[in-house]
């Protein structure tokens, strides 16, 4: 199945040491769809990847957190990597960025360790969902129904556990970016498709 993503600008929000391949794959997916990717991060002009037990290849960061606005794009991927999220959660505006998407009802998709941005922002209360394992007591404690699937779909919400999930996460990412806004503001509940 093929989406097309003309036209759409989406934000993939990392800090140094995200999950080389959760940001390079998702992205390159996005790319051939025809979406516009812009890596968004707190760090200046590039951000470090990781990769296996080290860190991997720098990314060009083409908008700094706080010149960001969540108003600017159509939907929000969050890469994993443990600590991309351990240190995007302690920051109240990468926080805040990314519960504005949910308040908007625009498609997030949050693969590994992403989630737990999920749970920080408090947008997962009564949400089906997935992550990698350590951080499914985060999630339900944050009120999630955490299940163990390759890929979990929750009313423009997708999430997926770990890296071999990708191929899943990749076509349910774009089924539900190229359907858009999803249940209108501040849209918490809901079922999945």
């Amino acid at each position: 199945m093929t989406f097309d993503l003309h036209g759409k600008k989406v934000a993939i929000l990392v800090a140094d040491g995200f999950e080389e391949t959760e940001l390079s794959r998702p992205r390159a997916a996005l790319a051939a769809a025809g979406a516009e990717t812009v890596v968004v991060s707190p760090c200046h002009d590039l951000v470090q990847s990781w990769t296996g037990d080290d860190y991997g290849s720098p990314v060009d960061v083409d908008v700094p957190l706080n010149e960001a606005r969540a108003g600017d794009f159509d939907a929000l991927l969050l890469p994993g990597g443990v600590m991309n999220p351990d240190t995007l959660r302690t920051i109240p505006r990468a926080v805040d960025f990314v519960r504005a998407f949910f308040d908007a009802g625009k498609p997030v998709a949050a693969i590994c360790h992403g989630p737990w941005m999920l749970a920080e922002a408090g947008v997962v209360r009564g949400r089906r969902v997935t992550s990698f394992k350590s951080i499914k007591t985060d999630l339900i404690n944050a009120g999630a129904e955490w299940v163990d699937e390759p890929v979990v779909v929750d009313n423009g919400l997708v999430t997926s556990r770990q890296p071999g999930d990708i191929p899943h996460f990749n076509t349910k990412m774009l089924e539900e970016f190229a359907e858009g806004i999803h249940a209108g503001p501040g849209a918490q509940h809901g079922g999945g498709h």
